[in-house]
């Protein structure tokens, strides 16, 4: 039986997603499984590992940052990157959406990857430069404007990894089922029950609570009843939209 969780390496200008959207290219090009959907997003404009899965619990935690799943990028940026700009990485860079978590940041030599089509377009006159960047949070565009932020903008960006699960041995354009971890398994099985103990709270009215109440008047927090509204001698009558 088929794993239910499967990887990608999506290509440049690909959409992480199924459904059309005008004439760009979707997954629906590459992947014909049926149920299966993205666990997150990756950028139209960048390339790389795409996690899909049909189980919806395991596609909310591999796509909430809360459960921590780092993610690896190479990033290949314009300029020399310095030793001064990987620091402010490691440390945190300020965004206008706020500070970023302190990232794992390494200057790395060019790594032996696909041809991108249309590929980077060079200018003799400023060096190019790689880097390995990982995360452990998902702000929008954000290992692009990270790099900004910096000095260095990114040309190109290649998700290598998620977690324990990385780009080896899958071509681009190609996909393969994986299995989930062990430790993957355990915050699933953990994440059900959670969900199956608030969906079970004493906490929660029944529906025969809720007509009692309807009687009784609403209450507010503090336990004091509130006023009814009287009735209005006729409806207040509405714009009609347009």
């Amino acid at each position: 039986m088929p794993s239910n969780l499967l990887l990608f390496n999506k290509p440049f200008r690909v959409l992480s997603q199924f459904s059309a959207e005008g004439d760009k290219t979707t997954l629906a090009q590459y992947i014909n499984v049926p149920e299966f959907y993205p666990a997150g997003r990756l950028d139209f404009d960048s390339e790389g590992l795409l996690l899909l899965t049909n189980q919806g619990a395991l596609q909310h935690i591999i796509a909430s940052p809360d459960f921590k799943l780092p993610k690896t990028y190479w990033v290949q940026v314009e300029g020399d990157i310095s030793d001064e700009a990987l620091a402010k990485l490691r440390q945190g860079v300020e965004l206008k959406d706020g500070l970023t978590k302190p990232a794992q940041a390494e200057r790395m030599t060019e790594p032996e990857v696909w041809d991108r089509a249309p590929p980077v377009r060079y200018r003799e006159a400023i060096p190019t430069s790689w880097l390995s960047l990982q995360i452990r949070e998902g702000k929008n565009r954000q290992v692009r404007r990270m790099t900004a932020a910096v000095g260095f903008p990114t040309l190109r960006l290649i998700r290598y990894a998620i977690g324990p699960y990385t780009l080896e041995n899958t071509a681009i354009g190609e996909w393969n089922y994986i299995e989930p971890t062990d430790t993957l398994l355990k915050e699933v099985t953990q994440f059900e029950e959670q969900r199956k103990r608030k969906a079970a709270s004493p906490n929660r009215r029944r529906p025969s609570e809720k007509g009692q109440q309807r009687h009784q008047g609403n209450k507010v927090s503090h336990g004091e009843g509130m006023a009814r509204r009287k009735p209005s001698p006729k409806p207040a009558s509405r714009p009609h939209r347009k």
